[in-house]
């Protein structure tokens, strides 16, 4: 029985990735009726999507899931410090299973509506296939890397081979043997799969626009005395993961780099080029990302590791970054990334040089001429943050529309609602998320079960951001640029996307600051929301 009894529902959750399926587990917990709607077949969410060659974590595995329970903490073990995208969904779908989750969850549920009914308090969804569900409470936890991108490239329909995008992978594998293959972009997801196809391909064609600083994955199997120590200190890594300022297990180094000579600098560089994936980045001097100087030398002996690994120091000019130090742009991990391209197959071409004029229906033309290939892959990204919540039809008081409301770039409160928009939230979504996403989106949930709690414990029926606590949230975020490395040119601006606002799409205040707002709004009374009666309600009064 809805606390609405206009609602089918108390909440319905959107997306069944690692924030929606923890949303509906803690909504189903706290006694709320729930249903999450997914437009895949399966869960996993980004990794549901994602099943390219290669496609895995660059978060530790263990750092990336669940903590709500002990007893999944010592059932499920991963195999791998980095685990690919098979098991990752095995994962997924044994959580799901292990707390009974499935029947609540709906698939192949596109949702292409969500409209907000001021007379009754009531949101109504509406889904691709025509039907319609009510709830009290929307929760759009539709993640940050859920709408892929592909350039408008002329001709890009007339390509009579195959094209895939990494983000929408087709679940029967790709047959590379012998193959002609053009990778489109060399970011997290173009790095992984370079070696991964190198072998397999009669040749392999990378298409690179902005060459980023790619370090080591230095991925390893979790022996079995690691498993053991995972399982016997499940309390204290929780307490560090919930804490944590990056969301991982990393042991941050608050030393500043004056504190070392020249000599102790290099020889700790040369620590952290062993390190696993983001340590290189949050264990790295306190003062690397905002001392230029101290970034230069770093960046100087990154290249000097890249120039190492590649034959032609003429290639190696155009994989080593000259615009952007490092974390200037999102960094990514690879393994053997760099040295695939020794071989005699691959080959690079960079799009500042001879940037590409149109597809052909056998190609890739050129500013230096036609290139024939099979495969075309679109390893090019995301419309980041806001990307999915801008396409889920969503309507507020008075028909506004988020769209509409987000023209300029996102508007929040804490990254988890939005003013006019009452019984919405977004967890995961712009404004919240910096390091380890599943930890940050948590917090987030969290919070959103707090203010639903506090609904229902009779409040009132509707609950909305007060506007001036969302005005001072986003001018905070907004004004935050001087607090990360990362540069407008970063797809964390959403400047990849053509017509986009460019705007601060992330949290760069930190989670610190995120977790202390939520407590001084939990402690405070939710003051920074109202919450009132449905509008029918309180004309009857």
């Amino acid at each position: 029985m809805t606390e609405n009894p206009g609602a089918e529902y108390d909440v319905v959750i959107i997306g069944a990735g690692v924030t929606g399926i923890y949303q509906l587990y803690r909504a189903l917990e706290a006694g709320f009726t729930a249903r999450l709607l997914e437009a895949g077949d399966g869960v996993g969410g980004t990794w549901y999507w994602n099943r390219y060659p290669e496609a895995r974590f660059d978060s530790e595995s263990y750092t990336y899931g669940y903590l709500f329970s002990k007893e999944l903490w010592e059932e499920w073990e991963w195999s791998e410090r980095f685990a690919g995208q098979p098991e990752i969904e095995r994962y997924f779908n044994y959580v799901v299973d292990r707390f009974d989750l499935r029947k609540h969850i709906e698939f192949a549920t596109k949702v292409t509506a969500a409209a907000f009914d001021e007379s009754s308090g009531v949101w109504q969804i509406t889904d691709g296939q025509g039907g319609s569900r009510t709830a009290q409470f929307v929760v759009a936890a539709t993640g940050i890397l859920s709408v892929p991108f592909i350039p408008d490239i002329p001709g890009r329909d007339d390509f009579t081979g195959e094209q895939h995008h990494t983000g929408l992978w087709p679940h029967e594998p790709v047959d590379f043997a012998g193959k002609r293959v053009a990778l489109i972009g060399t970011g997290s997801s173009g790095v992984q799969i370079v070696p991964a196809i190198a072998d397999t391909v009669e040749s392999l064609t990378v298409f690179q626009r902005t060459p980023d600083w790619c370090t080591p994955l230095n991925n390893a199997p979790i022996t079995s005395e690691e498993q053991a120590e995972l399982k016997a200190n499940f309390e204290s890594i929780r307490d560090v993961l919930n804490t944590s300022p990056s969301g991982f297990l990393h042991e941050m180094d608050y030393r500043q780099s004056s504190e070392d000579t020249k000599e102790q600098r290099l020889a700790f560089y040369e620590q952290l080029w062993e390190r696993p994936g983001f340590s290189k980045l949050t264990q790295n001097y306190i003062d690397m990302t905002f001392n230029p100087e101290v970034n230069k030398e770093f960046c100087v002996f990154l290249e000097g590791k890249i120039r190492a690994l590649i034959d032609d120091q003429s290639l190696a000019d155009k994989l080593i970054p000259s615009d952007h130090l490092y974390a200037g742009r999102r960094p990514p991990f690879g393994t053997r990334y760099y040295e695939a391209y020794n071989k005699p197959n691959v080959h690079l071409v960079s799009l500042r040089e001879t940037p590409i004029t149109r597809l052909t229906p056998s190609g890739v033309e050129t500013a230096d001429g036609e290139r024939e290939f099979d495969i075309i892959i679109w390893a090019t990204g995301y419309d980041f943050g806001t990307g999915a919540l801008n396409r889920l039809g969503v309507q507020g008081r008075k028909g506004l529309q988020l769209h509409d409301y987000w023209k300029d770039g996102p508007r929040t409160y804490l990254g988890v609602a939005a003013a006019g928009f009452p019984n919405f939230f977004f967890p995961g979504g712009p404004h919240g998320a910096l390091g380890n996403n599943p930890r940050y989106a948590g917090d987030q949930v969290e919070f959103v079960m707090d203010v639903l709690e506090h609904v229902r414990s009779g409040a009132g029926e509707v609950v909305e951001v007060d506007p001036a606590a969302e005005e001072q949230w986003t001018a905070t975020i907004d004004g935050s640029g001087d607090l990360s490395s990362f540069l407008e040119s970063s797809y964390f601006y959403g400047s990849n996307i053509p017509g986009k606002p460019v705007k601060q799409l992330l949290n760069p205040t930190g989670r610190p600051n995120l977790q202390a707002l939520i407590k001084e709004a939990v402690d405070g009374g939710f003051s920074t929301f109202v919450v009132s009666d449905a509008a029918e309600k309180v004309s009857d009064a």
